[in-house]
């Protein structure tokens, strides 16, 4: 400050506004204060010829904090100029378009994103950079991938797999443009629920990961400043591989490893909290979460399910960004638990809140899905559950392209038939779904068909079709394992064995069934005694503050765990 006291020239003013804007900026909360200087800066140096570290750094510091502030309308136009002054500056211009890019995309504008990034894409190539040129095609590939294009993505994947084979530089960057781009590949399968044809790329990302941490950093910068762009930093790719890898692990039944890799990456992202602040790292944090949460409903741990959802909740709290990014998600876990725990009527609300609060399609599907099975369990919602079923019905024109999602759609048409006592209407429903299934490896659904299909074979009298069923949904169950199904698949070898005259093995199959009932019981009451239980009574608004003890459990019936 003292420096003006003295009416230095025009290049030492505007930098000295641009280090007390950066200053107060990132260290203080003085933004208005900030804000001036960066203002100042920019007006001053765009009157200074050949001073563009300063122009274009304000510039981008100032829409930067124009966006902090809510004023996007300014952030927008000042960021255009910049772009537009600063073509003879490979480094400054690339950045700036990126960043604007970045503000389409947060405001959902995924079209002028993705023109943008094209802009960026086509400006590398003429500067000679097939580096970031590669950058800017898999930011837009990833945007396109959001927006559901599939007919712009995959000639695009394919020219940027040729562009990064091709490119010689430096071994991070490259493998850096390869984990970026299997990573894309990987989102991709897994949204289609294609789990088993995925299992290839998955396997080079995961060696590609493993490559980039034996490499060392050379600290020599490329020769062309429009090369000065990594995409993640090497521990967020790792942290990112296990995340990929724990979905791949949730949507195939493979519960035990899912768990594993979780345990990994939570353990790798609390050191890297305690170094970076960066809001990417909360964002993995609550995706893994999500996944983990799945689990321990499936495998019987409601309570623990609970407490992580309740971490969720905070971890929103502190970023409205993720919060409005994770509300529908939130709301449908909820939902997912309040089904475990038989609270049909609270599932229910968190369903219609979730739906209410999304725009994605494929989490749309899996909601109506789920709430579909809830009105089932509840027996007197039929209009509701028409309603709902010709929405997702998946023998026409199912609303998305997932596999998984799609054999989950017959799975529940089945059970519906099954419960209106529909026999061989259930069984072309299940056996659909248990060739979809198979076809990808979807080992839950799988178990969950072969047990239903066992029920109705038993109902029908057909002891022996029905044990075919039964014992290998039940080893299938104890693989991933779920709970559910195990107590299912027990209570119906329990009833198969005392009809076909087994004594001993209807013996075993009871003495199993008792266990799980016993388990889960146990669980039940330890979850509903949590006082974060009574998050499945919130609807509206932010996540709540964390829950006060309450006395006891609000319900401990089992009645219904199918």
């Amino acid at each position: 400050m003292a420096v003006f006291q003295f009416k230095p020239p025009q290049r030492v003013e505007a930098r000295t506004h641009l280090q007390l804007g950066s200053v107060l900026y990132h260290h203080t909360k003085n933004s208005e204060l900030a804000r001036n200087h960066l203002e100042k800066a920019w007006i001053i140096s765009q009157q200074v010829p050949q001073f563009e570290d300063v122009k274009f750094e304000a510039a981008s510091l100032l829409s930067e904090l124009y966006c902090q502030q809510n004023l996007v309308d300014s952030a927008k136009p000042l960021l255009r100029k910049a772009i537009q002054i600063s073509q003879q500056t490979p480094y400054w211009h690339c950045r700036l378009l990126f960043q604007l890019a970045q503000l389409h995309t947060l405001e959902k504008d995924l079209v002028s994103a993705c023109d943008l990034l094209g802009v960026g894409a086509e400006y590398a190539r003429v500067v000679g950079s097939e580096y970031t040129r590669a950058l800017f095609l898999l930011s837009k590939g990833m945007l396109l991938l959001m927006e559901r294009k599939l007919q712009e993505v995959h000639p695009l994947l394919t020219l940027c797999g040729q562009i990064v084979e091709n490119w010689q530089g430096n071994p991070i960057q490259k493998e850096s443009l390869r984990v970026f781009f299997l990573v894309l590949q990987v989102t991709h399968y897994l949204d289609a629920g294609q789990v088993k044809s995925v299992k290839p790329c998955l396997k080079q990302l995961q060696q590609c990961i493993q490559t980039i941490s034996t490499l060392h950093d050379d600290e020599i910068l490329p020769s062309n400043p429009a090369d000065l762009f990594h995409w993640l930093p090497k521990e967020h790719m790792c942290v990112l591989v296990y995340l990929v890898t724990v979905m791949h692990s949730m949507q195939a039944g493979y519960l035990e490893k899912a768990q594993k890799y979780t345990d990994k990456a939570l353990m790798q992202l609390e050191k890297l909290k305690m170094l970076d602040c960066s809001p990417i790292l909360s964002s993995f944090q609550v995706i893994l979460l999500e996944h983990i949460i799945m689990c321990r409903l499936v495998t019987g741990h409601k309570a623990t399910a609970l407490q992580e959802i309740s971490q969720v909740c905070q971890l929103c709290q502190q970023s409205p960004r993720l919060f409005s990014s994770h509300a529908a998600q939130l709301h449908t876990l909820l939902g997912l638990y309040c089904i475990s725990v038989n609270c049909m009527d609270n599932a229910e609300a968190q369903f219609t809140t979730a739906l209410r609060l999304t725009t994605h399609q494929e989490l749309w599907t899996f909601i109506v899905t789920n709430l579909a099975s809830v009105y089932i369990r509840e027996g007197n919602r039929h209009q509701e559950l028409y309603n709902l079923l010709e929405r997702i019905n998946p023998d026409q024109s199912f609303p998305v392209s997932s596999h998984c999602l799609r054999a989950a759609a017959f799975y529940i048409r089945g059970l519906f038939s099954f419960f209106q006592g529909r026999y061989n209407e259930a069984k072309r429903f299940l056996r659909e779904t248990l060739k979809m299934s198979n076809a990808e490896d979807l080992n839950r659904l799988t178990a969950c068909s072969l047990v239903l299909l066992g029920h109705i074979f038993y109902v029908l009298g057909n002891h022996r079709e029905s044990n075919n069923m039964v014992v290998p949904a039940m080893q299938l169950a104890s693989k991933i394992p779920d709970m559910s199904v195990q107590l299912w698949s027990s209570a119906l070898l329990k009833d198969l064995n005392k009809a076909c005259g087994n004594t001993m093995d209807a013996h075993e199959a009871a003495q199993m069934h008792q266990n799980f009932s016993q388990q889960l019981l146990q669980d039940h009451i330890a979850a509903c005694s949590l006082p974060e239980h009574n998050l499945i009574s919130w609807t509206d608004g932010p996540p709540p503050v964390p829950f006060q003890a309450q006395n006891g459990p609000t319900t401990t019936s089992l009645a219904s765990l199918l």
